[in-house]
C-alpha cells in the first residue's frame, strides 16, 4: 500500500532527487545489515516475542510515517521499518518449527502465496488513497493499524514451538555430517537458552543473549553452507536482471505500450501465488525430493531466459513469462527449504535472516551489472542472468552429493 507512495511524498516534503534516493536506499542498507541479526536473536529468545517485538515496532515505524511532514521525521520512521520489518523471516522460520520436513514445501509455499496476494492487491489500494487528500497519511495509519492487528493475532493464538523445534531439531542434528557441527553448536545454545530466560538479572539476561546471536553468526560463517547462498545469490540477481529493464526492452523491440507491459507484470505475479498452491503435487510427483525440483526448475528458468532473450514476437515473450513466473515461486521455496534442511530448524531464524541479506546483495548489485550489460544491447541484461543462472546450475551439480546424502538420512528419519 505504501511502497508506490514514498517517492512522491518525500518529494512533497521538499527533498531533492539525491536525497530523496539515499533515504530510499537506507531500507535496503538496514535491512542487510539487521536480517542476520534478528534471525539469530529470534532463534535465542523464540519466534513469539521476536514477531511480537518485530511487528509492534514496525507499526511504530509506519505510525511516524503517517505523522511525517519533515523530512527528518520520514527517514526515522524508515529506520524502524528497515531495522525490523522481518515478519515474513522469522514467519518462515515459525512455520519451519511447526510441521515436519516432508511438509515445509508446501506450506511455505501457501505462505508465500499469500504473501503475494499482498503485493498484488497493495498497490491497487494505495493507488486509490493518492487520489484522496491526505491519502498517504490515511494509507500509513492503516498499515500501522493492520500490524497491531497482527500483533493481536501472534499474541492470541496458541503456540507449541518450543517442542516441536526441539524434536526437529534433533532429527537435523544427526541428518547430515556436514552440518553435525552446526547443528551441535545450535543445541549446545538451547540450553543456553534456558539458563537466559531463567535469568533474574535483565541486564545479564541481555547480555547472555548477545552473546548467543553472536556466537551463532560466527557459527554460520564458519559452516559449509557457503554453496546454498551462492546459488540463491546467483538466481536472485538472475531474476532481478530479468525484470530489470522488462518494459524498456518490450517498447524497444516490439514497440509494446506501458500499460500492456503493466498487464503483462500482474498476470505474471498472479501465475506466482498460483504456483504456491499447486506446490503439493510437485513435491509429490518428485517424492519431496527437493534438491531435484530446484534443479530442474533452474534448468527450465535458464532456457525460458534465453528464449525471452531471443524471442522474434511479443507471443514468445508471453510464453516464457508464463512458466517463469511459475518456476521462480517453485525455485524461492526450495531454496528456503534447502537451507533449513543443511543447516538445521534450531537455527531457522539466522539461516532465513542470512538468505535475506544473501538476496539484498543481489539487489544492490543487480541495478549495476544491469546498466552495464544494457549498453551492448537490450537483451544484455537477461542474457547476464542467463549466464549467471548457468553458474548456479553448475554448482547445484558439482555439490549434489550433499544434498543427496542429507536427502537419504532424513527419510530414513522420517
Amino acid at each position: 500500500m505504501v511502497v508506490p507512495l514514498l517517492n512522491l511524498h518525500i518529494r512533497s516534503l521538499g527533498a531533492s532527487p539525491t536525497l530523496a534516493g539515499i533515504i530510499g536506499s537506507l531500507y535496503g542498507v538496514l535491512q542487510f545489515f539487521s536480517s542476520t541479526f534478528v534471525g539469530c536473536w529470534s532463534d535465542v529468545i523464540g519466534r513469539r516475542y521476536s514477531l511480537l517485538a518485530c511487528i509492534l515496532l514496525s507499526a511504530l515505524g509506519y505510525f511516524l510515517l503517517g505523522i511525517s511532514t519533515t523530512v527528518f521525521v520520514f527517514a526515522i520512521s524508515r529506520v524502524f521499518v528497515g531495522i525490523f520489518k522481518h515478519t515474513l523471516s522469522i514467519s518462515k522460520a515459525l512455520l519451519s518449527d511447526l510441521v515436519s520436513e516432508r511438509n515445509r514445501p508446501l506450506v511455505i509455499g501457501r505462505f508465500n502465496a499469500a504473501s503475494n496476494v499482498g503485493f498484488i492487491v497493495g498497490p491497487v489500494v494505495g493507488g486509490y488513497f493518492t487520489e484522496l487528500e491526505g491519502g498517504f497519511y490515511q494509507a500509513s495509519f492503516i498499515c500501522a493499524s493492520i500490524f497491531i492487528l497482527n500483533a493481536g493475532l501472534v499474541w492470541v493464538l496458541p503456540w507449541s514451538e518450543e517442542n516441536r523445534s526441539s524434536s526437529e531439531g534433533e532429527q537435523c542434528t544427526n541428518s547430515n555430517k556436514v552440518t553435525d557441527n552446526f547443528s551441535a553448536k545450535a543445541n549446545h545454545d538451547l540450553q543456553l537458552k534456558s539458563v537466559t530466560m531463567g535469568s533474574n538479572s535483565p541486564l545479564q539476561s541481555s547480555w547472555i543473549q548477545t552473546a548467543l546471536v553472536l556466537k551463532r553468526m560466527k557459527g554460520i560463517a564458519c559452516s559449509d553452507l557457503w554453496d546454498i547462498f551462492l546459488i540463491r545469490f546467483l538466481m536472485s540477481v538472475t531474476i532481478l536482471l530479468y525484470y530489470s529493464n522488462f518494459g524498456l526492452a518490450l517498447e524497444e523491440r516490439f514497440g509494446v505500450k506501458p500499460k500492456f507491459t503493466g498487464y503483462l507484470i500482474s498476470y505474471s505475479s498472479t501465475l506466482g501465488v498460483l504456483a504456491g498452491c499447486v506446490l503439493e503435487p510437485i513435491t509429490r510427483l518428485y517424492q519431496h525430493n527437493t534438491y531435484t525440483i530446484l534443479l530442474h526448475s533452474s534448468i527450465l528458468s535458464c532456457t525460458l531466459i534465453l528464449l525471452y532473450s531471443l524471442a522474434l514476437n511479443i507471443w514468445t515473450v508471453i510464453f516464457s513469462c508464463t512458466f517463469l513466473a511459475f518456476l521462480t515461486t517453485v525455485g524461492r521455496t526450495c531454496i528456503i527449504d534447502l537451507e533449513l534442511s543443511l543447516g538445521g530448524n534450531q537455527a531457522s531464524g539466522m539461516l532465513l535472516g542470512v538468505g535475506q541479506s544473501v538476496t539484498s546483495v543481489g539487489r544492490v548489485v543487480a541495478p549495476l551489472l544491469a546498466g552495464i550489460a544494457q549498453e551492448f544491447s537490450p537483451c544484455g541484461p537477461p542474457s547476464l542472468g542467463c549466464g549467471l543462472a548457468l553458474v548456479a546450475i553448475l554448482v547445484m551439480i558439482v555439490n549434489k552429493p550433499k544434498y543427496c546424502d542429507n536427502r537419504n538420512v532424513k527419510l530414513k528419519t522420517q
